[in-house]
C-alpha cells in the first residue's frame, strides 16, 4: 500500500524542491515589472546563498525610482554583511532630494556601520541634538548651567571616517565652559546668552565630523553655586588650620623648653646640695689641721642664728638648709 504512493511522494518532494532552486514566481514578477533576470541567475543567487527575493526586489524598486543597480552589485553588497533595503533606500531619497550618492558609496557608508538611509534623512532634514546641562564658572566666581540645542545636518561626503555626535556634543559642551568662563560677569551671559552661541559657532567645531553645524542655541541657563566664594572660605579654614598647627607648635616649643628649663634648675638644685654636703667635710678637716678653732665655730654658729632669726622677722619663714 505505501510503495504505491511512493512516486507520487517523490514527484511532490522533487517539486518544491525545483521551486526552490527555481524561483518561477519571482523570476514572473520581475518580467512583468520590466527587470530581465534568467532562471539560470536565479538558481544561481540560491547556490551561492543569496536570497533571490531580496535581489529581486531591491532591482525593481530601483528600476521604478529611475535607478539603475545592478544584480551583481547587490550580490556583492549581500555578501559583505551589508542592508540592502536600506542602501536602496537611501539611493531612492537621495536622487529625489538631488543630494549626490552613488552606489559605492552608499554601500561604503553602510559597511562603515552607519545608517546611511538615516543619514540621506538628516542630510534633508536637519536634526536637533539637545547638550546635557554643562556648567562653567565665570570670572567673578558664579557658576552658571546651560543648555543648548545644536541643529545639524549629514555630511555625506564625510560620513565614513567623520565622527559622529558624541564628538558634537563634547565640542559644543567645551564651547560652552570657554565662553562661559571668558566672561567678566555671570550677568553679562545671562542678559545676552547668545554671545556664547556665537563664539562657539566661530570656533569651526563640525571640522572632521559627518556632520555640519546650522545654528547653535542656548536654550537654558541657570544660576549655580557662589564657587568664588566657597572658593575663599575653603582657603579661609585651611589659612585658619595652618595657624592653629604653627600656634600648637610654638606652644609645644615653648612647653619643652620650660620642662628643660625645670631640669636644668633642678641639675644646678641638686648641684649646690652637693655642694653645701663638702661644708661639714671641708669644718671637720679644718679641725682637723688646726686652722678652725672652737670659738671660731661658736661665732659662726652665731652668726646664723642672727640670720636666721632676722629673716623670720622679715616674714621670710623658709628654714634655712640644714647642715
Amino acid at each position: 500500500m505505501f510503495y504505491s504512493f511512493l512516486p507520487i511522494i517523490l514527484i511532490v518532494v522533487l517539486f518544491f524542491v525545483f521551486l526552490y532552486f527555481v524561483p518561477i514566481n519571482l523570476w514572473i514578477t520581475a518580467i512583468f515589472s520590466g527587470v530581465r533576470v534568467s532562471l539560470l541567475e536565479l538558481v544561481a543567487m540560491r547556490i551561492r546563498k543569496v536570497p533571490p527575493s531580496i535581489v529581486v526586489n531591491s532591482l525593481i524598486t530601483s528600476r521604478k525610482a529611475g535607478l539603475d543597480v545592478q544584480s551583481a552589485d547587490i550580490e556583492t553588497h549581500y555578501l559583505a554583511k551589508g542592508n540592502i533595503p536600506s542602501v536602496i533606500n537611501a539611493l531612492i531619497s537621495a536622487d529625489k532630494a538631488n543630494i549626490e550618492l552613488d552606489w559605492k558609496q552608499a554601500t561604503a557608508i553602510d559597511l562603515a556601520g552607519r545608517d546611511v538611509f538615516e543619514a540621506v534623512q538628516i542630510s534633508v532634514n536637519p536634526k536637533v541634538i539637545t547638550t546635557p546641562k554643562v556648567s562653567a564658572v565665570a570670572a567673578d566666581g558664579i557658576q552658571l548651567k546651560a543648555e543648548a540645542r545644536v541643529t545639524v545636518r549629514a555630511n555625506i561626503q564625510k560620513l565614513v571616517g567623520g565622527a559622529g555626535e558624541d564628538t558634537i556634543l563634547a565640542r559644543v559642551g567645551e564651547g560652552i565652559v570657554t565662553s562661559i568662563g571668558s566672561a567678566d560677569n555671570h550677568k553679562q551671559v545671562l542678559e545676552n546668552p547668545d554671545k556664547i552661541s556665537k563664539l562657539v559657532l566661530e570656533r569651526g567645531l563640525d571640522a572632521g565630523t559627518a556632520f555640519e553645524i546650522l545654528s547653535i542655541d542656548i536654550a537654558d541657563v541657570d544660576v549655580g553655586k557662589n564657587i568664588g566664594a566657597q572658593l575663599q572660605t575653603d582657603q579661609a579654614e585651611a589659612d585658619l588650620k595652618v595657624a592653629e598647627a604653627k600656634a600648637e607648635e610654638r606652644r609645644a616649643m615653648a612647653v619643652a623648653v620650660e620642662q628643660e628649663m625645670k631640669a636644668r634648675s633642678q641639675e644646678m638644685k641638686a648641684k649646690v646640695i652637693e655642694a653645701e654636703a663638702q661644708i661639714p667635710l671641708a669644718m671637720a678637716e679644718a679641725f682637723r689641721k688646726g686652722n678652725l678653732g672652737i670659738m671660731d665655730y661658736y661665732k659662726m654658729e652665731n652668726i646664723k642664728a642672727d640670720t636666721t632669726m632676722r629673716d623670720s622677722i622679715s616674714g621670710n619663714d623658709e628654714p634655712a638648709p640644714e647642715k
